[in-house]
């Protein structure tokens, strides 16, 4: 059995967005996503594929999830320029994406306590609401600032 998955169709990605090059572990399972920089705010974004639906042709619930987890996380690594674990993520599902969407998420820092970064975001197509939430995340590795990034500094200070 192969873990090869299909080519995504050809489409034209939103302007402002670019893809990530993440195709190591699981995140390569995923993709491809995309992420969109202007100012001090970002977004992450994926189309909805044949491989990450369920059986009703609807995004799955396990991908929503995952993708909100790396689209509000990701916030810590603009930040601390870390690399970073999640300690809580909880997630109200308010709608459902379908083959095709668009589907965009960010999130804002609510909070910084202890090396901790709490957050609250949001996963959307267009104007409907999939998924609002909060997320404890931790930086655990310092590394080279990406661009955009900052330097880490240990409290968020």
């Amino acid at each position: 059995m192969s873990d090869d998955i299909a080519a995504p169709a050809a489409f034209e990605i939103p302007e402002g967005y670019t893809a990530l090059d993440w195709r190591r572990g699981f995140v390569r399972q995923i993709g491809p996503l995309y992420r969109r920089v202007e100012g001090d705010s970002y977004r992450m974004a994926f189309r909805v594929e044949e491989q990450h639906t369920n059986g009703m042709k609807n995004a799955h619930g396990g991908m929503l999830m995952s993708f909100a987890d790396m689209a509000w996380g990701h916030v810590v690594s603009v930040e601390t320029s870390s690399y970073w674990v999640t300690v809580r993520l909880t997630i109200d599902f308010l709608s459902s994406a379908h083959t095709g969407d668009w589907v965009e998420g960010a999130s804002e820092v609510l909070s910084r306590e202890d090396d901790l970064y709490i957050v609250r975001g949001r996963i959307w197509v267009a104007d409907r609401t999939l998924l609002t939430g909060t997320g404890v995340f931790k930086p655990i590795q310092r590394r080279e600032p990406r661009p955009g990034e900052k330097a880490y500094t240990a409290g968020g200070e």
